[in-house]
């Protein structure tokens, strides 16, 4: 079944580049496109999408506030897309599924629908799965506590696929949904088990296992390409660790 997809933007070459990318996604239909905020809310009353692609800073309202205002359970899917990264942790207050900054890439952009797609399709077992106790101290061998407006959400290290930083904040990348928490990289690796998360570049860990492909310049291993689409950078510190745990020739 195709994704019923609203294009958000005020911009109009940003519209037409999202709208040449996603002739190239599969399983998703546009079904309208709208330039402002109050265009957005309307659209997404009238049309009942399952995913908008929301860009933030536009006139009228702007993408966090038309996300918010929307009740829960009439909520499409959201990606937000924008220009600047400060707006990152109230985009994930409202549970969106992805935060792209622009200009957006096509892998990333085709990363986050398919992660969409799968937070449609599995949404009930998401929900099962994010749901616990408050911890009865900060830190877990198993898991991260990931602060949010109304409490915490534990995220298993077990759902992780891949980490990425984002200045002063870590982007944890789960098959349905990203997090994101205020620790640098460093405490972050002393959290992580590297037999499942592998420190590939200064600014990422991945998953071995969800490793379907690896990129090379010249002879050395410089991008290694997730399960979802993900192309995750290995800094030349880091590639000779990563061939040797894949079992490539180094």
């Amino acid at each position: 079944m195709s994704l019923r997809t609203l294009l958000v933007d005020d911009e109009p070459l940003a519209l037409d580049r999202l709208q040449v990318f996603f002739q190239d996604i599969a399983d998703v239909e546009i079904v309208g496109i709208a330039r402002d905020g109050a265009e957005a809310a309307e659209a997404i009353g009238r049309l009942k999408p399952d995913l908008a692609i929301l860009d933030i800073q536009m006139p009228e309202q702007n993408g966090l506030r038309v996300a918010a205002t929307l009740p829960p359970e009439e909520r499409p899917e959201i990606i937000f897309v924008t220009a600047f990264e400060q707006y990152a942790p109230d985009a994930f207050e409202v549970e969106a599924a992805d935060y792209l900054l622009k200009p957006v890439r096509f892998d990333r952009l085709r990363q986050a629908v398919q992660r969409a797609q799968r937070r449609r399709a599995l949404r009930d077992l998401a929900d099962r799965a994010t749901q616990g106790h408050p911890p009865a101290r900060s830190e877990h061998d198993d898991g991260i506590w990931v602060a949010t407006r109304c409490g915490a959400v534990f995220v298993p290290i077990e759902t992780i696929d891949w980490i990425e930083a984002q200045r002063d904040y870590v982007m944890l990348h789960t098959a349905t949904r990203s997090h994101i928490v205020r620790m640098s990289m460093r405490a972050l690796e002393q959290k992580l088990d590297s037999e499942q998360l592998l420190r590939v570049h200064r600014s990422a860990f991945a998953r071995p296992s969800q490793v379907t492909e690896v990129q090379r310049l010249g002879k050395t291993i410089n991008a290694l390409v997730l399960r979802d689409g993900a192309v995750v950078q290995v800094g030349p510190n880091y590639a000779k660790a990563v061939a040797e745990r894949l079992g490539l020739p180094t």
